[in-house]
């Protein structure tokens, strides 16, 4: 890919108070790299680089709100805490002395379990106790369980805003938390949070939403992240028809989500290719078209191989853009997050924009290891 071709992924956007120099986001990417929760100086360091190198926005690896169990890794960074938002308030000014644009990925991992460590954390909570379909694992949350997690991300938004950040993620995808409340072989409830359709089961996501917006004001940007597939099941869709799709999004982005982020496992597939083919819009692609929301594109952007395979040790190689600059040009999509290609190379985005394709990394799932 030239040089030239690029330039389309180099265009500035702006959402509400978001200016942005260009496209490219970074994904966020689970690290667990601070200590009893707390981001240091590597962390803080590890994503200043990205922004030298012309990252548009970094969008931070998943940090957890203020509930027992809400995360599943001892050195998952935490976003509450004295000490912890310090670390976050060094992240976000090092993130802007290098010119960047960053939020947190605000994040609650429900029932599942980590399949990198055997750390068992206290307080396991999630629709209805089950951390895949028939698994049991912690317990159903109560309806004041509901209430106090609703206010506990109403809190994280309140002070990603009072530390400088320029916007926020909510992390409803991937079978974490949200995910759990949208999929209806993990939520079984009875009450006004479980239902028969995808609509009535997003009630928990809508006022977790809502909650945050008046959090943060109506000019602050939010982000939302959300996937089909699910870790525990990556064949699971929550909507087989742009009517579904239409149904479990509109009400989310009426509640107060400027962006979704759609999360898929290899972008350039269609999400509905017995509508509009092989070819067609892909998940983010439905998406803008649905809600009118802004959309991120995500999965495996410029490499060969799927990310979960990641987490098994295997590698990838870095491949061409074309199919992604092709997207880009006829704006099916807004944003293009980058996973594994920016965490093996800080300078990804300045080697793109120059047209570097050659020095491009392959990926090496031992940088999974490190804080390059």
């Amino acid at each position: 890919m030239s040089s030239a071709a690029a330039q389309v992924l180099f265009r500035p956007f702006q959402v509400k108070s978001l200016a942005l120099k260009n496209r490219i986001v970074m994904a966020p990417m689970t690290r667990a790299f601070s200590p009893e929760g707390v981001p240091g100086p590597d962390v803080a360091a590890y994503y200043r680089r990205r922004a030298e190198h012309e990252v548009g926005l970094i969008l931070s690896e998943g940090t957890v709100v203020d509930r027992p169990g809400a995360r599943n890794d001892p050195g998952i960074p935490v976003f509450h805490g004295q000490a912890a938002l310090a670390g976050w308030r060094a992240v976000i000014d090092g993130v802007h002395q290098a010119g960047g644009r960053m939020g947190p990925q605000l994040w609650h991992v429900g029932a599942v379990q980590s399949f990198q460590t055997a750390w068992e954390q206290d307080g396991v909570e999630s629709p209805s106790g089950l951390e895949a379909p028939g698994k049991p694992r912690g317990r159903a949350m109560t309806e004041e369980d509901i209430a106090d997690t609703i206010a506990a991300y109403a809190r994280a938004a309140a002070d990603t805003q009072a530390l400088g950040f320029d916007t926020l993620e909510i992390h409803g995808a991937h079978g974490y938390l949200l995910d759990q409340f949208f999929w209806a072989p993990t939520n079984t409830r009875d009450d006004r949070y479980g239902g028969a359709t995808l609509a009535e089961r997003s009630r928990f996501a809508v006022e977790v939403v809502q909650a945050m917006r008046a959090a943060v004001g109506p000019d602050f940007p939010i982000i939302l992240r959300l996937s089909q597939w699910k870790q525990q099941d990556y064949s699971a869709r929550l909507a087989d028809t742009p009517e579904a799709m239409a149904a479990w999004l509109v009400p989310l982005v009426e509640a107060g989500v400027d962006v979704l982020h759609c999360s898929q496992r290899r972008f350039w597939e269609a999400e509905f290719p017995e509508i509009d083919g092989a070819e067609g819009l892909n998940f983010a692609g439905w998406a803008k078209k649905l809600t009118g929301a802004a959309t991120i594109s995500v999965g495996s952007v410029g490499l060969s191989g799927d990310f979960m395979g990641a987490f098994g040790g295997e590698g990838s190689s870095a491949v061409g853009l074309d199919r992604l600059v092709a997207r880009m040009e006829r704006e099916e999509f807004d944003l293009i997050a980058v996973g594994r290609a920016l965490l093996s190379d800080a300078r990804w985005a300045e080697k793109i924009h120059r047209g570097a394709t050659d020095e491009l990394r392959d990926f090496d799932a031992a940088a999974l290891g490190r804080l390059d």
